[in-house]
């Protein structure tokens, strides 16, 4: 789980307007930085499934918000992948 912290930053370095919360930009960036810190509770503690059903669904999740954002507007798309460092 994210401190509200690290929330407050991350949307702030993705957000589109002013009062942005819920952009796909915004949901892509939450979804990828709770990905990676529950990959590392995963590596401490290999037969959590519980959390490994729920890190499938964050996955699940932000492919379908890339794939909407690859539609939508292909230039996003590249930026956004590019700011968190994933590959195509």
């Amino acid at each position: 789980m994210l401190k509200p912290e690290e929330k407050i930053k991350i949307i702030k370095d993705f957000k589109i307007h002013e009062t942005d919360t819920g952009s796909a930009e915004v949901q892509i960036s939450l979804l990828s930085k709770e990905i990676k810190s529950l990959l590392a509770h995963l590596k401490k503690h290999p037969k959590d499934f519980h959390s490994r059903r729920g890190l499938l669904k964050m996955v699940v999740k932000r492919k379908r918000l890339l794939n909407y954002l690859e539609r939508k507007n292909k230039r996003k798309y590249n930026s956004i992948l590019k700011k968190i460092g994933m590959k195509k």
